[in-house]
This record gives structure tokens, C-alpha cells and sequence, in this order.
């Protein structure tokens, strides 16, 4: 690693059958516009994508 550098990676987590559903409002705190990074398609198959 070349020069000097800070990491920052605050996670919160939610488990069990209806943490889906703490998405929505979670989103809501980072504004109108969010980066969503996923792979293969399932988040669209299964429609959190569409929330």
C-alpha cells in the first residue's frame, strides 16, 4: 500500500425472517440517490431491488 489512507466501515445488520422489511426506512437516512452493488440477480428475482 503506497501513501498514507483511512478506512471507515460502519455495518448494522439485521437477521431473521423479517428484516427485509427494516430496508425501506434504513434507506431513507442516506438520501434520494444510493449505490446498490449486487451480483447475479437475485435482488431483483426476489424484489428487494424494486423497494
Amino acid at each position: 500500500m503506497q501513501g498514507n489512507c483511512s478506512y471507515y466501515n460502519p455495518t448494522k445488520l439485521y437477521f431473521g425472517d423479517e428484516s427485509l422489511n427494516f430496508l425501506k426506512d434504513e434507506l431513507k437516512g442516506y438520501g434520494p440517490v444510493v449505490l446498490l452493488n449486487y451480483g447475479s440477480g437475485s435482488v431483483k428475482r426476489n424484489g428487494i431491488y424494486d423497494i
